[in-house]
């Protein structure tokens, strides 16, 4: 008994003493944030080569499971051999993702750079057609016809003594800063080519490192934690790998129908259309908007009844992606409400910018599922689990079912039915 309560004892000083290191350890990281900060910016950029490395692990790793199997039925003797279908799936993955992004650059790189050469030619003869269009339309109203003038003018004289006074004694500046942008942009290829040469021992490893975390899991924590932390983990990989992939999928398909759109409508710059409104399809609720901004800008420049046109194709073709190819491909992916999809994409958005946008909302929904768990938990702990059913009885009913339907009777039927009545009316008479 005196062991027992000894025990017990012990047990409360070290929870006092863990709880007094933990705070002491806030204290210190509140007091020190910007050293802290600075150091985990030092240490994910030292890291980024692995951090890549995982990213295209993740994203190959269906790919290769899947190469796996399909080599294995395709080859019954590689079944014994798996060594060699793991080698020769991850060597697949890596060269058809190489392939596609080599080829995706080589098709859309050059277009991009026409038709920002076009623009960047075209752009001036454009803003003196504005001008003199402008000019003429206010030729019945003097007065903002000389406001208008005025006003242009002192823009041009603006742009003209910015070129002359501050661009030219700023060469040596922007000299440097494009000398500190290439270094960066080799640095950038640099991490990115290592990442994808890390990718290959993710990938190698990637059964390896689910049992060493298995093992990690029920060393730390008891079984019955260790069993819904590894549910929590499989849940999060369901989300992220279905939605962003999903959405990525879907992002390449309104891409190349926007590309289609355009070159038929016969839109100006249609691949760089194409490739913003894609690219910024990716992001959620908002995507679509910030894309259609600088097209439609761009656009208004060349000709404004083809920017209105664009505006129409975009929302026709944003309504085909939202309900009818969107719940294709991802389905009710996240079971997040809207609302909190927006509030996600604001959320995260603001804190980690475009990035967060993009993973903002797989993200909620697994501390969504984290939060509701913890919730269900602590309900069954007080004896409360029917307030969960009364939850889902009274804000998702169940369908009701519906009634079967009567088959229709063959002729056949029809005649035997009706020989059957002529047989009892006979009888009774």
């Amino acid at each position: 008994m005196k062991h027992e309560e000894n025990k017990k004892y012990f047990k409360l000083g070290l929870t006092g003493v863990l709880v007094f290191v933990v705070c002491i350890l806030i204290y210190f990281i509140l007091l020190r944030i910007e050293q802290v900060t600075a150091g985990l910016v030092t240490v994910t950029g030292i890291m980024k080569p692995f951090i890549y490395g995982a990213v295209f692990a993740y994203i190959l790793a269906p790919l290769c499971n899947k190469l796996e199997k399909l080599l294995q039925r395709i080859c019954p003797p590689l079944q014994t051999k798996s060594t060699a279908v793991s080698v020769l799936s991850i060597v697949i993955s890596v060269l058809l993702a190489t392939a596609a992004i080599f080829v995706l650059v080589m098709l859309v790189i050059p277009q991009v750079w026409d038709s920002i050469v076009s623009l960047s030619e075209s752009i001036p003869g454009q803003l003196t057609t504005v001008q003199g269009r402008l000019h003429d339309l206010f030729e019945q109203e003097p007065i903002l016809q000389n406001y208008w003038d005025e006003l242009f003018t002192a823009a041009s004289a603006y742009v003209e003594n910015w070129l002359t006074d501050k661009l030219l004694p700023s060469v040596g500046t922007i000299l440097n800063t494009l000398g500190s942008s290439v270094a960066m942009i080799f640095t950038t290829l640099k991490n990115l080519f290592l990442g994808l040469l890390i990718s290959v021992y993710f990938l190698a490893s990637r059964k390896k490192f689910a049992v060493q975390g298995k093992m990690l899991l029920n060393g730390i924590f008891p079984q019955q934690w260790a069993v819904h932390i590894e549910e929590e983990i499989l849940y999060a990989d369901k989300m992220f790998n279905g939605f962003l992939m999903g959405k990525l999928l879907d992002s390449v398909i309104i891409g190349m129908l926007c590309f289609i759109g355009s070159v038929i409508l016969g839109f100006p710059s249609a691949a760089l259309i194409s490739v913003i409104v894609g690219v910024t399809n990716i992001i959620p609720f908002f995507g679509p908007f910030i894309g259609a901004i600088p097209c439609i800008i761009l656009l208004l420049l060349e000709n404004p009844i083809q920017a209105l046109y664009f505006l129409i194709f975009v929302i026709v073709l944003q309504q085909f992606d939202g309900n009818v190819l969107g719940p294709k491909i991802l389905g009710d992916s996240t079971g997040l409400s809207s609302f909190w999809v927006l509030f996600s994409i604001l959320l995260f958005g603001d804190l980690w910018g475009i990035v967060g946008m993009i993973v903002g909302v797989p993200l909620f929904a697994v501390i969504y599922d984290i939060i509701r768990r913890l919730i269900y938990f602590g309900l069954g702990k007080h004896g409360k689990s029917d307030m969960v059913d009364d939850y889902h009885n009274t804000f998702y009913p169940p369908k009701q079912p519906k009634k079967p339907k009567h088959p229709k009777k063959t002729k056949s039927e029809k005649s035997g039915a009706e020989k059957t009545e002529t047989e009892k009316t006979g009888a009774e008479k």
